[in-house]
């Protein structure tokens, strides 16, 4: 039982760091390459002190990830990275409230987002509540899954020959089921 308290603590601080969205955003481009505060600082228009006091925030709940310290101008830089869970299924265990705060986060990044569509390229934008068995729910999050590891797997960093700026948004979860169902 303590290992379950454990873990939905973990993931309620993930969650909860992730709810900023300069946050979301720095963990999106630390999927492609490592980078250091001063290069995201450059890549977000920010402040380096901003950019390291964000990533110390999103290291210190485990969600990134310090891949090396290097000496720089007589200080020292730290590197970070971001590498998803295989597994990953966000919110499982999770409190709600955490996932709302990470829910809220996307909607933010996505209203962001929706102001930079390239012209004339593919979109897809779903929207459902639905009943369905469990079995095509399960094929639904699996099929989601790998999509989202294959791009986090073949992510590069931002600008790199031959590669163009995607998004990919998505929150799937299982929902309560009322105690009544509406007559028909």
């Amino acid at each position: 039982m303590a290992d379950n308290t454990a873990t939905s603590t973990a993931e309620l601080s993930q969650l909860r760091v992730l709810a900023h969205p300069l946050r979301l955003r720095m963990v999106s481009l630390l999927t492609g390459a490592p980078f250091s505060a001063t290069e995201l600082a450059r890549e977000l228009g920010i402040t380096q002190a901003a950019a390291s006091y964000h990533l110390r925030q999103l290291h210190h709940a485990g969600v990134i990830t310090l891949l090396e310290v290097r000496a720089k101008r007589g200080g020292r830089e730290r590197v970070y990275a971001y590498a998803p869970p295989a597994a990953q299924a966000h919110g499982s265990a999770a409190p709600s409230e955490g996932y709302q705060l990470f829910a809220e986060a996307i909607a933010a990044e996505i209203r962001r987002r929706s102001h930079e569509v390239f012209s004339g390229s593919p979109r897809i934008g779903v929207d459902a509540e639905l009943w369905v068995e469990p079995s095509d729910w399960q094929q639904a999050v699996d099929g989601v899954r790998a999509a989202s590891l294959r791009l986090h797997e073949r992510a590069r960093r931002p600008r790199a020959a031959g590669t163009i700026r995607v998004s990919m948004s998505a929150a799937l979860f299982q929902m309560t089921t009322p105690d009544t169902v509406p007559d028909e």
